[in-house]
């Protein structure tokens, strides 16, 4: 089936796909040769910040000290020297490194805000006690989806502790006044263990900070929000979470796919890609997951894709269920793939989908004005069916 680009939001017209479903004898090579060149485009306009995005280590600059062991803020040039330092190390997987060199500046910056807490102790209105953290999800990656609550609890850290799929245009959000600094995470590279994000999380708290950690989606789904939670309540810490449009509400709404439609899906399960411990198969739970009544949403599921279809199809889910990937969903960049289940590890490989990539399979995917092939004879038969139920 054909892959589309996305369209303005609110105008879901099936001309924007890029080409219609090819015949049986089209290779799937050639009908899709055309949307792998934009998904090279959208690798190099990622909305998003990587891990070793030269943009990102600006931003974070100041948590760099420089070369001479000086303050990375004391010129343009050791600053970028820093940024450069670090960028370097975190290419070449070298963690600690980049640790090592943020260490510095994250002591001088703790101390600066210990001093200052300790003179708000000494005023009239009894300052300086703990700072509190805020727990914030921005959403699967369009700005416009943050909530008022995000935006202002935004606007109003004094430190922002950020993922890899917080968005750009969401951290030019952040107060001048602001600093951030990345903790994201990506297969093969962690730039912060969870432990050390929930000391720095504490250390920062306790110094009198105003925190915010800013993390894709909703914290508390998939985003070991509670984890974090958790560990902070127990240290005294006052934690609020501030909700966010969680990816497979976002992008099922980007695309007009109801997750519940009544007659066609009772229920939703969400399933992440990743196991626990790593590896590419920790699918045990595809028996109980393959119900052709239940939509199934897929987090990073992209390199647990060929292991997870045909465990679905082997517990009974119909080789014929539609289904549906999506790479950054609601960014400019979104790119989509619509197909029946049995196809759709070869058509993802085909479009060469990458990270963060959503997927969903069940009947509700054809009820989005997007789907390509025999999508009218297949809403037809579901309405069909559900009309003579309900008789």
């Amino acid at each position: 089936m054909a892959l589309a680009v996305r369209t303005p939001r609110f105008q879901p017209r099936r001309t924007s796909i890029s080409a219609p479903a090819p015949p049986a004898s089209t290779s799937l090579a050639a009908a899709n040769a055309r949307p792998r060149a934009c998904a090279a485009a959208a690798v190099r306009a990622s909305p998003f910040t990587e891990a070793t995005s030269s943009s990102r280590y600006r931003r974070d600059a100041w948590s760099y000290a420089a070369a001479d062991g000086s303050s990375s803020s004391a010129s343009p040039s050791s600053s970028d020297a820093a940024a450069a330092a670090a960028a370097a190390a975190a290419a070449a997987g070298r963690r600690d490194d980049e640790i090592a060199l943020q260490l510095p500046e994250l002591r001088r910056l703790l101390d600066a805000l210990r001093a200052s807490r300790g003179k708000g102790a000494e005023g009239a209105d009894g300052g300086g006690g703990p700072g509190r953290v805020a727990l914030v999800g921005t959403g699967p990656g369009d700005p416009e989806l943050l909530t008022l609550k995000a935006v202002r609890a935004i606007e109003a850290a004094d430190l922002v502790l950020y993922d890899r799929l917080v968005s750009n245009d969401v951290l030019d959000l952040v107060g001048e006044g602001a600093r951030l600094l990345y903790v994201g995470k990506t297969a093969g590279y962690h730039s912060r263990t969870q432990e050390e994000i929930h000391e720095l999380l504490l250390s920062f708290a306790e110094a009198g900070a105003n925190v915010v950690r800013l993390k894709g989606g909703d914290p508390l789904v998939f985003g070991r929000g509670g984890e974090e939670m958790d560990f902070l309540q127990q240290q005294g810490i006052k934690v609020e979470v501030i909700p966010g449009i969680t990816s497979a509400s976002g992008i099922a709404a980007e695309l007009g796919i109801p997750l519940t439609h009544r007659g066609v899906a009772t229920s939703v399960r969400f399933l992440t890609g990743h196991s626990r411990n790593g590896g590419t198969d920790p699918l045990h739970v595809a028996g109980s997951a393959a119900d052709p009544d239940t939509t199934l949403v897929v987090y990073m599921g992209l390199s647990t894709l060929p292991s997870l279809a045909p465990k679905l199809m082997k517990h009974g889910l119909p080789p014929d269920t539609p289904a549906v990937a999506v790479e950054r969903g609601t960014t400019p960049q979104q790119r989509t793939v619509f197909s029946l289940l049995k196809d759709l590890v070869d058509e993802v490989k085909s479009a060469d989908l990458v990270s963060p990539t959503l997927i969903i399979i069940g009947k509700v995917v054809s009820l989005s004005p997007f789907w390509v092939e025999s999508s009218e004879h297949y809403a037809l038969k579901i309405e069909s069916s559900y009309t003579n139920e309900t008789r």
